[in-house]
């Protein structure tokens, strides 16, 4: 079956989009790929098409238990991408912490007897005994890693089993191997092609570029909060339609939604502190239905995918290029043209300055923390989360660095945590990544140079797209 033959069956389109088509007769001939492509650009497809076609039902046993496996680190993102997978009758699944036990079993032994096409799993499921189980058996056709900057300890979103692709990648038997992602840089592109431990001959670089010819780029120097709410009313006059208004913190977006509504601008909030049920709400309402604003903190983005967004502004200064370029990238999927407007206050950059600081703790911070959860772990489950930050920070409530060094303990797989009730054990020794000091004092700088380089973006008075090429080290 022809790559377009494929795509008419399975996605009911007539032709590809952009480099689609080579992206996915390149994988398809069994050879490795790094994708670079824009968000809204259809990233998807160029790895469930290939692994589609090379499942393609056949009277060869072997081919009836080929599979194509998909690495992400995006649960959310996951199941959106199986439900539509599922809609158009294609045998896909993911195997990840958001379902019961029952329901993981179920799907193991359907893995291990040959179900599925398409499996969508976390790097952290190759630390089970039962997943390798029920993998065992079957011939990993492709090997798809998505979000591949998480692969990278330079990317903005480093995630530490991902550092194991390459690992996993040789356990599976070195399938053809996609790794995608919307934003790296040259240093995060060398640095994901090592990690999946392929030399540079061995894997072609498909880089769409990141230019949307729809989208105007501005930038506005904004003093104070009602220059920022004036800037922020213009723009919805200005663009009949939906939109999305970033926040950075909470407080800041409740505080201006009661300033619009004073206004009668009706509008959705969402933040990561909803109820689950409250946050499934405020998305439907903004997908399903015409002319939607909503507030949002950067929690709200994944599974994102609404064509007709009209701008997205940004009330305060992201922390990084690469965050706010997948972030304005939801603007204008439908092609026609869009504002992406970014507020611009020099005292917002304290507020940034602050996380960064607090997502960067220091190895002294990571082994006091370590070493209470080992000799007072009881008094920890007995006393709680709020308990635990008393003796740690000193009653400073503002201060997130036990929530990043919990998230790191875990991911690095050194603890297991639960919330309601808190239970907190310790299962594996303090990673000697955590107590590398100067590796991690060279992460913080990395990412204060991160915010420095979108603070320079904001100040440019040339071409700003311009300035994201020469970022990202495209070639025009």
């Amino acid at each position: 079956m022809t790559a377009p033959e494929a795509l008419k069956k399975y996605f009911g389109f007539d032709s590809f989009r952009g480099r689609q088509q080579e992206i996915v007769e390149h994988v398809v001939q069994g050879n490795n790929g790094l994708v670079i492509m824009p968000t809204g650009m259809g990233k998807s497809l160029c790895f469930q098409l290939p692994a589609l076609i090379m499942t393609e039902p056949s009277t060869d046993r072997q081919n009836r238990r080929s599979l194509g496996l998909v690495i992400s680190p995006l649960i959310a993102l996951m199941k959106d991408q199986v439900d539509t997978l599922q809609r158009k009758e294609i045998d896909a699944q993911f195997i990840n912490s958001s379902i019961t036990h029952e329901e993981r079993l179920d799907r193991y032994q359907k893995l291990h007897d040959g179900d599925y096409r398409l499996l969508f799993v976390t790097p952290e499921r190759f630390r089970k005994p039962e997943f390798l189980d029920a993998i065992g058996n079957r011939k990993i056709c492709l090997l798809a890693v998505d979000e591949a900057h998480c692969i990278s300890q330079w990317g903005h979103d480093f995630r530490p089993d991902y550092s194991r692709a390459g690992e996993i990648r040789q356990q599976l038997g070195s399938p053809p191997t996609i790794a995608l992602t919307a934003t790296a840089t040259p240093e995060v592109q060398q640095d994901i092609v090592k990690q999946l431990r392929l030399e540079p001959d061995e894997i072609k670089l498909f880089h769409q570029g990141i230019d949307r010819p729809n989208l105007a780029l501005n930038v506005r120097e904004v003093w104070g909060e009602d220059e920022k709410l004036q800037a922020i009313e213009e723009v919805i006059q200005k663009h009949p339609g939906s939109g999305i208004v970033y926040f950075t913190l909470i407080k800041t977006l409740e505080r201006f939604s009661d300033l619009l509504r004073e206004k009668g601008i009706k509008h959705l909030r969402y933040n990561g502190d909803l109820d689950p049920r409250r946050r499934k709400y405020v998305q439907e309402q903004f997908m399903n239905l015409p002319n939607r604003l909503v507030l949002a903190t950067n929690a709200f983005g994944m599974g994102i995918d609404k064509a007709e967004i009209r701008f997205v502004v940004h009330a305060d200064i992201p922390n990084s290029m690469e965050s706010y370029y997948q972030e304005i990238g939801r603007a204008g999927r439908d092609g026609l043209d869009s504002e992406c407007l970014l507020l611009y206050e020099q005292a917002d950059l304290q507020t940034q300055m602050e996380f960064i600081k607090w997502s960067n703790p220091d190895a002294e911070f990571y082994r006091r923390v370590y070493d209470f959860l080992v000799h007072e772990g009881e008094q920890v489950e007995a006393f709680g989360f709020d308990w635990l930050r008393e003796r740690l920070l000193d009653r400073n409530r503002h201060d997130r660095r036990l929530e990043t060094t919990l998230a790191m303990l875990e991911r690095w797989g050194a603890l297991e945590m639960s919330y309601q009730p808190l239970s907190i054990k310790i299962v594996d020794k303090l990673p000697t990544q955590l107590q590398d000091q100067a590796r991690l004092e060279q992460k913080l700088l990395t990412d204060q140079r991160r915010l420095m380089a979108l603070v320079n973006y904001a100040k440019c008075e040339e071409d700003r797209k311009q300035f994201i090429h020469e970022y990202f080290g495209i070639e025009d």
